[in-house]
């Protein structure tokens, strides 16, 4: 027994030895342990990224983007807190991540086999292909040979590897890189005329067409490539990976990743350079003078949502009239216009009210099964071709496997209601389904262009008080963007 206790004591002594010797290495001692245990620890998931219409804007209605609204469920998903820290350019979001200041970038980065290196990508989410852009009006490169003004690309992108590949065929390509512009400030440099060319990712290029439309594709410079998260890559540990894989399939199976897909790059759709221009001369010449009326009676919905409607109805024009006899902002039938109590169709006030209320009826009817934030589409389906067929939309969904709840499966079957194989077979017959469909679609994307035009009349107006508090206080007065131009 007593020998027992010596060995005992002597066990003891060598592992506290050995544990002071280890003192340094031990992961307990410094507060460390695999990426999952750190990150849950913590109780917090850090995410850095870049401020673009995509991936994170910090709103006045509070952040928005598909990477923040992603990275916000894998937060959830694993029990802690979401921190967002924004950057200016790609190195510095890797810098962070070097220096151990981010768990993860989520930014619609493209896979590149070059990070691989360093780091560890997560699963694929959606694709882009990378585009040349240049000015509206400008003559168009059809290759990289016919590129011959000025070409900058941040550094640390993506497109880096793609100018040098290209180069390898047209070795008279040039170009510059930045470390000072993201690629969204690069691809408004392009747009307002201080720079030649840039590279940008397909479906960022095609929102802040909706906001920027001088920017134009001079062609596709790659095929289309996975957009994922990048994270530190430590020897034998997969424990971040292993979440994000199991993260990614819940949300494919249930539904989830569809949904957000949809709701960001759902109504991208063909850019229309005329359209565009002539709806952002709207918002400056027309709007404001609907503007407070929009704000007052926008009840279940965003202002500027009823404001797109109103436009896509009527190009805000309280005598605009069509053949079929619907009259004023928000183009009312005679016998809608009078179950809403509204006397005079081409009075802005009354149509807009009646609009508003007859669209809150919509949406009140829509069955429980639809997710509240999916209600409005179903109902501006209803609202332009009626009602019973947005059911018979629903029904056709079903019969063809389809979730008949959401709006990404209901809304590829609106144009069946065209066709007589698919219409027979409904309760209500023949419906201008691709008309329908259409609707929705450019609402959407008119709520886009407005929402961006706005905040983007905000930040100039911001700026502008800014440099002129400057110059009354005696300052000099040097515009950020401009010094740090390529």
């Amino acid at each position: 027994m007593t020998r027992l206790k010596i060995n005992y004591v002597l066990m003891g002594i060598a592992a506290l030895l050995l544990a002071l010797a280890l003192w340094p290495a031990v992961p307990w001692h410094r507060g460390e342990g695999d990426q999952l245990d750190q990150i849950k620890s913590r109780g917090e998931l850090r995410v850095s990224t870049l401020n673009s219409p995509l991936t994170f804007m910090d709103s006045p209605e509070g952040n928005l983007g598909f990477d923040y609204e992603l990275a916000k469920r894998f937060a959830d998903y694993l029990g802690v807190k979401l921190v967002v820290k924004q950057h200016t350019t790609i190195e510095s979001m890797f810098d962070d991540l070097d220096n151990d200041k981010t768990d993860m970038l989520a930014s619609g980065l493209v896979y590149n086999n070059a990070r691989l290196k360093n780091y560890r990508a997560g699963p694929e989410y959606y694709s882009v292909s990378q585009q040349l852009v240049y000015r509206q009006g400008a003559a168009r490169p059809k290759s990289f040979a016919d590129v011959k003004g000025t070409l900058v690309v941040s550094a640390g992108s993506a497109h880096i590897l793609t100018l040098e590949a290209a180069a390898k065929k047209y070795p008279n390509l040039t170009w510059t890189t930045t470390d000072k512009l993201s690629p969204r400030d690069l691809l408004q440099q392009v747009e307002n005329g201080k720079l030649d060319y840039t590279l940008g990712d397909s479906v960022t290029i095609a929102l802040m067409q909706r906001v920027y439309p001088r920017l134009a594709v001079a062609f596709d410079a790659t095929e289309d490539e996975p957009v994922t998260w990048y994270y530190r890559k430590e020897p034998d540990d997969d424990s971040l990976s292993a979440a994000m894989l199991d993260f990614f399939s819940q949300i494919s199976e249930d539904g989830t990743l569809e949904k957000l897909e949809e709701k960001f790059l759902g109504h991208v759709g063909d850019f229309d350079y005329v359209d565009t221009r002539t709806f952002l001369n709207a918002i400056d010449s027309t709007l404001p003078v609907l503007q407070p009326l929009f704000e007052k009676y926008a009840d279940k919905i965003d202002w500027r949502l009823l404001a797109a409607i109103a436009y896509q109805e009527s190009h805000w024009d309280p005598q605009a009239k069509s053949p079929t006899g619907v009259r004023g902002v928000m183009m009312l039938t005679r016998s809608t216009a009078d179950g809403l109590n509204v006397d005079d169709r081409t009075d802005a006030e009354q149509s807009i009210r009646g609009g508003a209320l007859y669209l809150s009826h919509l949406m009140d009817k829509m069955p429980e099964s639809i997710p509240e934030d999916e209600k409005i589409w179903f109902a501006l389906a209803a609202y332009n071709m009626g009602y019973s067929h947005m059911l018979d939309a629903r029904k056709l969904t079903a019969q063809q496997k389809g979730n008949p709840d959401s709006w990404a499966d209901v809304k590829q079957r609106l144009p069946m209601l065209n066709q007589k194989r698919f219409f027979s077979r409904t309760t209500y017959g023949y419906a201008r389904g691709t008309q329908a469909y259409n609707y929705v679609e450019n609402i959407r994307r008119y709520q886009l262009s407005l929402v961006g035009y706005l905040m983007e009349k905000e930040k100039q107006q911001a700026q502008k008080a800014a440099l002129q508090a400057q110059l009354a206080q005696g300052y000099p007065v040097v515009d950020a963007k401009e010094a740090l131009a390529p």
